[in-house]
């Protein structure tokens, strides 16, 4: 590094110019770029409109909250949210499915049923 009074090559760990005694600053360290982390908000938006209302909200809200936390530098909160976020994603495809299931399940047998009172 160099010094910003004199112009003289300083050691980086110096807290003062060896030529003129100027105290060094620490210089900045270059910001590396933001980390990548999945936030699940597009599987929280189809579930919430496909499979059930209610986990697809809370996933969503977990979801929209991973890009904040990164920029805030809280990893493990962002960690936390993508998780929070996934684990709703799949509680809402599971109710969902099972649900569905039932639902098939109930018409069939009333299809079924329906047939065979008309005999």
């Amino acid at each position: 590094m160099y010094c910003n009074a004199c112009g003289a090559t300083v050691p980086d760990d110096s807290m003062q110019c060896p030529e003129c005694g100027a105290p060094m600053r620490a210089q900045a360290r270059p910001v590396s770029p933001p980390m990548k982390m999945k936030n699940y908000l597009v599987e929280s938006i189809v579930v919430t409109i496909c499979c059930c209302l209610p986990f697809g909200i809370a996933a969503i809200v977990f979801a929209a909250q991973v890009n904040g936390k990164l920029q805030a530098g809280d990893i493990a909160g962002a960690q936390d949210a993508a998780n929070k976020a996934k684990m709703f994603c799949w509680i809402g495809f599971g109710i969902g499915l099972l649900v569905n299931l039932i639902v098939i399940i109930v018409q069939a047998l009333a299809v079924m049923a329906s047939s065979g009172a008309q005999m």
